[in-house]
């Protein structure tokens, strides 16, 4: 049995990493968050030592381990702001702790460097959640592109609409420089997926961007993809609004839908499973999707439409 300790414990997120920490039948002795709405521990545990300052949660980690106790952490799981992630990982590493970090595991490339470092000094590990890589739906479509000629390319449609009310700007979420704007925040891991399916990114365009909505087109070796991301409920499809649906998650490849509404559930839990037994995704993983969202981040906005999503054609309007 491993030793976890959960920093960001109030997020919507943490539910998960304290369900997979249950189900790989491992503790989670101490958790951190500055919001005290964490009641959902007492479903898994209920005996963990909460903090609400981060100087008293250092403290008991390091305690812990000076002490050679029992309870020890073994790993760090890290469901904090984006922006957070790079100071709260290289915190794990210095507890002698590995790290399991949400998406996005940080937000600029060069964060990876000064990572990998750390992970030389520390002899520690880092480790993030890249669900959609364990997805059936999504193994089974990296079969087939393997399986295409070298020279031939499919055509992608992406699209991500996740209904977010006005508290979403409001929060860190809405602040591009925590959270990396939406390409990074409700992004980043379809990214890594398009990376993963379709080989190396070539080429990159954004054609819109702003705090609620982004569209743009990227070319990999074997894809060229047009994307759309949003959090406006405006812009769900008709057909799914008229069943209440709040998201809508689209993938077509060459005009055939790649059905991956489920199978969502268990993810976490497989993802913990297979970083307990040594082959998580590491630092080196994450490095395509971080310098995709970067680029989406930093680039100036194309002018050429012609590649763009017809659902983001009203956007430039």
């Amino acid at each position: 049995m491993n030793n976890f300790a959960l920093i960001g414990a109030a997020g919507y997120i943490a539910r998960r990493h304290m369900n997979a920490i249950a189900e790989t039948q491992n503790e989670l002795v101490a958790a951190l968050d500055k919001n005290d709405s964490v009641g959902i521990i007492d479903s898994f545990f209920p005996k963990a030592d909460f903090f609400t300052e981060f100087e008293r949660f250092d403290r008991h980690i390091d305690k812990l381990r000076r002490g050679n106790s029992k309870n020890a952490i073994d790993f760090v799981s890290i469901c904090s702001p984006n922006y957070l992630h790079d100071a709260h990982i290289r915190f794990a590493l210095r507890s002698q702790a590995d790290a399991i970090c949400e998406k996005p595991l940080v937000l600029n490339p060069w964060n990876i460097d000064g990572l990998l470092e750390m992970e030389r000094e520390t002899g520690r590990c880092v480790n993030t959640i890249l669900q959609l890589r364990l997805h059936p739906a999504i193994q089974k479509l990296k079969q087939k592109v393997s399986k295409s000629n070298d020279d031939f390319k499919f055509d992608v449609d992406l699209v991500y609409i996740t209904s977010r009310g006005k508290w979403y700007l409001q929060s860190w979420k809405g602040d591009e420089h925590k959270s990396g704007g939406i390409a990074t925040n409700i992004g980043v891991h379809f990214y890594d997926m398009l990376h993963y399916v379709f080989g190396r990114l070539q080429e990159n365009k954004t054609f819109f961007r702003s705090p609620t909505k982004s569209a743009g087109y990227l070319e990999y070796e074997k894809a060229r993809v047009r994307w759309v991301l949003s959090i406006d409920e405006s812009d769900i499809p008709a057909t799914a609004k008229s069943l209440g649906q709040r998201t809508f998650r689209s993938i077509t490849v060459n005009d055939e839908t790649v059905e991956f509404s489920d199978g969502f559930t268990d993810l976490h839990t497989r993802s913990y499973q297979e970083i307990l037994a040594g082959n998580g995704f590491g630092l080196e993983d994450n490095r395509a999707a971080i310098e995709t969202v970067a680029t989406i981040r930093d680039s100036s906005l194309s002018q050429t439409r012609d590649e763009v999503h017809p659902l983001a054609v009203s956007w430039f309007s």
